[in-house]
């Protein structure tokens, strides 16, 4: 209990059981009646009262062993009294049991406190007394009227709770306040700070907050102490609201609350986790005036902290020191703790610095604190570093510590020395947690380390650490890539383990199903949730609708989106958006829009994402006045364009050789302090060599690399198509070099571009190498490849590697084009070899393709040159 200083400590109540007695409401207190074998006096209440204790304690009587401790007067005292005593004892066995009778006698002794006492002891021990409420309260006034006996009516009061023989605290306010009016006594606060300690005491803390909200209703306030006590019980006991809504209810009285109280009920906020709330609670103690100490203010920060909210942390910080106290060791960690949550490594030094300088040294939480400061910032050697400073301060790290330096090597790619710390932990004698498990395993991944990784989920299976978030993130890990066999082999192992799926388990398996595009398998995985007593999510269905939406299945989408609907679960703004975008992307856009009408009207907030997916679908049609007029909508809206949208749209520009608008909207993006990503970059660069314009192509490209940003394949292949296409290709070999020096992988596209420009310079053997090298790696030729290699081969006059290639299309299922057929036809008329063109035309009509205008140009116009060579062969013979 809560005891400020200067009070008066009485009887501890440590540990006593906790009993509550709730007695009817009563007038009497009925009188004891015969013991059913006629031995003596038995206890009880009439039937009047049901409910209530059977009687006070009978340890009162005089002559009994508790009653020695209320006779608190010396041997001399009681021999000057003895006949008043005599009297009141002889009045006591004679007199009328009535209880109006028995309230005049104790009356008559209202200024003699200690013979009404003794009067009241004769009284009670006789068969037939009733002893009613207002008995006990004229009896209790009467004791308070000396200050002499008011020891005595404190502990009457308090054997009488312990003893259960006490009529409810309600009862009992209302009587006492009702005998001093009706008696003419004067209602003395102490009285009811006695019955809210004896409360208390008893382990009736219950029973205490009614008898205060009883004497609030009569106007009574008890002193400081008595409240702050009984506050403190209550945060004890757990009972942190009602202690909450007393102090409540104190402040709206207008009665002045002192520091104790206010310390109480904010440390009753931060058991509930409610830090604003104690923090107001200090604000409004400040503004009122009230005098502060050490402990509200060391409490107040504790809130701000455990908020976190490291400005008013140190804020208050500064203020406690202001006031003249010092903050303990305590404090200065927790601030620091809050700075480092919130990422302000800068502010958690400047306090340690603090801390020592006011004679504070740092504790294994502050350098821990650090260390994870240091590890969030990027600065991992000098948080090892003071990992080493350890030993010096004569501090052991412990499971924190390894924890703080395991997740913090793993996060800045130092998975090797998360190791070391793992297996120094082990060799202390401490045990890992699953969270460092999970740590390590991830770090190796994303090293893509997955060897090591799976003998650390071996080794935590072996000790029995590892859990369904272990393998979550395994599986995820298999998913992200693809690799759908090795992630179902794993989930067969976690069923084998006894490892149970949850919902997240589930999703995962789900969301590379879709990333794959294998959407049966995923809603085979779907199925399943229900046969394992699970219900899906919102998450689940957002998946699917997302997956069928990217296979080209609007249908199949949406039936997921309607059995979300139809299942009671809210779509998320990210579901919504999903089907808004799915429907754009699938050229469903009068149904996306009118979805999306729908939507607003039901409270749907559309964001910039959601106007993006529209703008994007215009653009896809190439309609941009609509895309534009999207974009002017957003804005009426209060909606700012973000980088995405000015990429969309400078992309929809370009593509349709709208140059000076695409210009444009990069200017104003510009203005607006956004900054160019990769992607905008390569729609523009993508746009400018469309227009063969490789001289701001090539600005764009130098201002990408001045903003920090790596070209990626797309912007690499835009560079070497617009070379390309000025029969540059010096250049272009030269942007081809450095994107091998930068290990960015070359793709079909950028083969074909290279082996055209090549073959079109006439670098065959170059452009050979090139397409040797691109198999090697295995990237399988399209139309398009097959289609410059025939073309360039049969101007070299190549045409029988420019037949093999046509082998090798069929080899690879490929089917030769007409363009193909008529560059090899044009090839052998060139030659004079008029069988073999005119067999290629009959097999381009045997696979079912039709001859265009220009195949039959060059079969007119090579037949023709046949016949004039015939007659001139002639002639000249």
């Amino acid at each position: 209990m809560y005891r400020p200083a200067g009070s008066r400590i009485l009887n501890s109540v440590a540990g006593r059981a906790f009993l509550r007695c709730s007695p009817a409401e009563c007038k009497c207190i009925c009188s004891r009646a015969q013991s059913p074998d006629g031995a003596g006096p038995a206890s009880g209440f009439s039937g009047e009262t049901a409910g209530v204790p059977e009687r006070f304690p009978s340890g009162l009587a005089e002559g009994s062993e508790e009653s020695s401790s209320l006779r608190d007067y010396t041997d001399d005292q009681r021999d000057a009294e003895s006949s008043n005593f005599e009297l009141a004892a002889s009045d006591g066995r004679s007199g009328s049991l009535a209880p109006g009778d028995v309230i005049e006698r104790l009356l008559a002794h209202r200024h003699e406190p200690k013979i009404a006492f003794v009067y009241f002891q004769n009284v009670e021990s006789r068969r037939g007394f009733v002893r009613s409420v207002d008995v006990l309260c004229v009896l209790l006034l009467v004791l308070m009227g000396s200050p002499k006996s008011k020891r005595r009516a404190r502990d009457f009061l308090n054997r009488a709770l312990s003893g259960g023989a006490i009529p409810s605290p309600s009862v009992l306010v209302d009587h006492l306040v009702d005998c001093a009016r009706k008696y003419d006594f004067e209602l003395q606060s102490g009285i009811f700070e006695y019955l809210l300690d004896s409360f208390t005491e008893a382990g009736r803390i219950e029973d205490a907050v009614v008898c205060y909200g009883t004497m609030a209703k009569h106007g009574l306030t008890p002193g400081s102490i008595t409240f702050n006590n009984l506050l403190a019980d209550l945060g004890k006991r757990n009972m942190v609201d009602e202690a909450r809504e007393l102090y409540d209810k104190m402040i709206l009285r207008g009665r002045e609350c002192d520091h104790f109280a206010l310390h109480i009920v904010m440390q009753a906020c931060l058991k509930q986790v409610k830090p604003d709330e104690a923090e107001n609670y200090f604000r409004q103690a400040v503004a009122s005036g009230m005098k502060l100490d050490a402990a509200c203010y060391s409490t107040a920060i504790q809130a701000t902290c455990q908020k976190p909210d490291w400005r008013s942390a140190c804020l208050l910080l500064e203020d406690m020191k202001a006031n003249g106290w010092v903050p303990s060791a305590g404090i200065f960690t927790c601030v620091i703790g809050a700075c480092v949550k919130q990422g302000n490594l800068k502010e958690a030094l400047r306090v340690k610095d603090e801390m020592i300088s006011s004679g504070r040294r740092m504790n294994l939480v502050v350098y821990t604190s650090l260390m994870k400061g240091y590890c969030m910032s990027g600065e991992l050697d000098t948080a090892l570093k003071l990992f080493d400073k350890l030993s010096e301060e004569n501090l052991v790290p412990n499971k924190v510590t390894f924890s703080v330096l395991i997740e913090g090597c793993c996060r800045n790619k130092n998975v090797e020395k998360a190791h070391e710390f793992f297996s120094q932990m082990k060799l202390m004698g401490i045990n890992p947690s699953v969270f460092n498990v999970n740590s390590l395993i991830r770090g190796y991944l994303d090293k893509n380390m997955e060897d090591e990784a799976f003998r650390v989920l071996e080794e935590a299976c072996d000790e029995s650490i590892a859990n369904v978030v272990t393998y979550n993130q395994l599986l995820s890990w298999f998913c992200n890539k693809s690799r759908m066999n090795e992630a179902c082999s794993l989930w067969n192992k976690m069923k084998d383990r006894g490892i149970a799926h949850t919902i997240v388990s589930f999703n995962i398996m789900i969301c590379g199903y879709c990333r794959s595009g294998n959407m049966e398998a995923a809603t085979k995985i779907f199925s399943e949730i229900s046969e394992k007593g699970m219900k899906p999510n919102v998450i689940t269905y957002s998946l699917l609708t997302d997956g069928y939406f990217k296979s080209g299945d609007s249908i199949r989408a949406l039936d997921f989106f309607e059995e979300m609907v139809r299942a009671g679960i809210s779509p998320s703004d990210v579901t919504i958006n999903t089907v808004i975008n799915g429907m754009c992307k699938v050229g469903r856009m009068k149904e996306g829009k009118e979805m999306l009408k729908e939507f607003t009207d039901r409270g749907f907030i559309p964001t910039c994402m959601t106007y993006n997916s529209i703008l994007h679908g215009h653009v896809k049609e190439g309609d941009m006045d609509a895309a534009l007029s999207v974009y002017s909508e957003m804005q009426k809206n209060g909606i700012s364009p973000n980088v995405v949208t000015y990429t969309t749209l400078m992309d929809g520009f370009c593509k349709g050789n709208n140059m000076s608008l695409a210009l444009k909207m990069h200017k104003k993006m510009k203005s607006k302090g956004l900054k160019l990503d990769l992607t905008a970059y390569s729609a523009l660069i993508d746009g400018f060599w469309r227009n063969k314009d490789m001289e701001s192509a090539c600005k764009l490209y130098s201002e990408l690399l001045e903003a920090g940003l790596s070209p990626n394949k797309f912007v690499y292949n835009s560079m070497l198509s617009g070379f390309r296409n000025l029969n540059n290709m010096d250049e272009a070999l030269q942007y081809h070099k450095k994107m091998v020096e930068e290990s960015i992988p070359c793709d079909l596209i950028t083969y074909t571009t290279l082996i055209d420009g090549l073959l079109k310079e006439g670098k065959l053997l170059m452009a050979t190498e090139f397409y040797t090298e691109m198999l090697g790696k295995g990237i399988a030729p399209d139309i398009a490849l097959y289609t410059a290699l025939v073309n360039g081969l049969c101007k070299k006059g190549q045409l029988n590697r420019a037949q093999e290639l046509l082998k090798e299309m069929d080899k690879n299922s490929v089917t030769p084009s007409v363009l193909i057929y008529n560059t090899m036809i044009a090839g052998y008329f060139r030659e004079g070899n008029l069988p073999k063109a005119f067999s290629l035309h009959d097999e381009m009509l045997d696979r079912g393709l039709v001859p265009d205008s220009v195949t039959y140009d060059i079969l007119v116009s090579g037949e023709q040159r046949s016949n004039s060579s015939n007659l001139a062969e002639a002639s000249l013979s």
